[in-house]
């Protein structure tokens, strides 16, 4: 049985944050319908609470968002899981270049710029979850 076969199997838990509650929708219905596991939050106070009750294996956040950003909520959640693997979105990646850079550099993330299609979200989704290098 190969790696991602196993990764089905196993239905990844996935945590998505984004303040857009119909872009959150959508994502959360195309990674349910690849059998993933997902829970959704609309800013980072209530997906750090989600994060705590539902220990999802990666998170896939939006950086810009009322109440506690992207960057914040990871930084809260790593005291809990320093290597939960993380996927940040922005359609401003550039603004937070630095902080993306150290981001990288420590833990185990990868970048996302919105707009992305679906195959662009399964593709880096499979090559992360299964270890690949991803750029």
């Amino acid at each position: 049985m190969t790696r991602a076969i196993l990764l089905r199997v196993k239905r990844t838990k996935i945590l998505v944050v984004d303040d857009n509650n119909n872009f959150a929708s959508i994502i959360q219905m195309m990674l349910e319908d690849e059998g993933h596991q997902v829970r959704s939050a609309k800013d980072g106070r209530e997906g750090y609470l989600i994060y705590l009750l539902f220990k999802p294996d990666l998170v896939l956040t939006d950086i810009q968002m009322p109440e506690k950003n992207g960057l914040e909520l990871m930084t809260h959640i790593r005291l809990h899981n320093p290597m939960v693997r993380t996927i940040y979105m922005s359609g401003d990646l550039g603004r937070f270049r630095c902080q993306l850079e150290e981001e990288r550099r420590r833990y185990p993330v990868n970048l996302l710029e919105k707009p992305f299609s679906k195959a662009e979200l399964m593709r880096l989704l499979s090559l992360f979850l299964s270890g690949a290098p991803t750029g």
